[in-house]
């Protein structure tokens, strides 16, 4: 088995990652947590916590990890320095541990939009931070997916999506859970192997659209 570490575990997009990994039998999840008393909710389903604080030092997370998941994320209703701590330099510090560690891919959850932030002004100051961080990913060296999703809502998955490389051109939502599934499955390789790419509700089943982007390289 393969050790995923999921960084913004104890989120709503978090915790649906550990519950489809802890599914499995090819992914054991370790979920990365800030305070000691997040622990125990992990510990009733079995799933080892790692210390470590995106706004500290996160050095000593990757030790036995295989593959990353990011999908820790202020949400874009936080403070800018709160915004920039945890979606721009929280994940680069993420991905330097992970360069250091040689872990085999590294999948980001980043958003729609973090592509050209300034047409965006609420979330302006988050989607920079996505942005700047999908860069420092994709200028890594690291195996990376960069999964873009549009509004992201709380309705139960459907595991039907649409999904373009780096653009749909359009606007829309899907489900959270949707939304870690793609992730999970974004770690098998060689699927969506260095690709960015964007993702809302849509017809086609999550595995053959993966499989189907893959295959455009």
């Amino acid at each position: 088995m393969e050790n995923i570490l999921i960084a913004g575990a104890t989120g709503d997009t978090g915790k649906r990652i550990v519950e489809i990994l802890n599914n499995t039998e090819s992914f054991n999840p370790l979920a990365l947590i800030r305070k000691e008393e997040q622990r125990q909710q992990f510990e009733d389903m079995e799933v080892e916590a790692v210390m470590g604080d995106l706004e500290g030092d996160v050095s000593h997370v990757m030790k036995g990890i295989d593959k990353v998941i990011f999908a820790a994320g202020s949400g874009g209703d936080t403070p800018k320095e709160k915004t920039i701590a945890v979606d721009r330099d929280g994940a680069k510090k993420v991905i330097d541990a992970a360069k250091n560690a040689n872990i085999k891919k590294f999948i980001m959850l980043s958003s729609m939009g973090a592509d050209d932030p300034s047409k965006n002004e609420d979330l302006k100051d988050y989607l920079e931070a996505k942005k700047e961080a999908d860069e420092y990913l994709r200028d890594s060296g690291l195996n990376y997916t960069i999964v873009r999703p549009g509004a992201l809502t709380d309705d139960l998955g459907l595991a039907k999506v649409e999904v373009a490389k780096d653009s749909l051109n359009k606007r829309g939502e899907i489900s959270r859970d949707d939304v870690a599934f793609i992730l999970v499955m974004s770690l098998a390789d060689p699927l969506v192997k260095n690709m960015t790419f964007e993702a809302i509700e849509g017809e086609e089943s999550i595995k053959s659209a993966l499989i189907e982007l893959s295959a455009q390289g």
